[in-house]
């Protein structure tokens, strides 16, 4: 999580194993990959009380798998059509929000046991 991100509530997942696409992990680590995933996505999803969130994989840039949580929320400058960076111009936490989302996301994944 980072404060110059599109959207508040911003989240990459790295994964520990290193593989370039989700099919070059065993079967395990797909499985713990994605069972990360959707604990990061629960937990995002409680702290910010997105209505939607946003799931990218690509690697283009970066050769190793890890993948993008991008909450979405009614009225946000992006409703009705994908997240484009260009259009970001300003920050989009105030002040000490983005503090406030941080802490609250890594209480909420601690007590994440689903």
């Amino acid at each position: 999580m980072g404060k110059r991100h599109r959207v508040p509530g911003y989240v990459c997942l790295v994964s520990q194993t290193h593989a370039v696409d989700l099919h070059d992990l065993t079967e395990a680590a797909a499985f713990a990959f994605m069972r990360d995933a959707r604990k990061v996505s629960m937990a995002v999803a409680s702290v910010t009380r997105a209505v939607k969130m946003n799931y990218e994989i690509h690697g283009n840039s970066i050769p190793h798998l890890h993948m993008h949580f991008f909450p979405r929320y009614r009225g946000d400058q992006f409703e009705g059509q994908p997240i484009n960076p260009r259009r970001v111009v300003q920050a989009v936490y105030a002040p000490g929000e983005f503090e406030r989302i941080r802490n609250s996301f890594v209480i909420a994944l601690g007590s994440n046991t689903a």
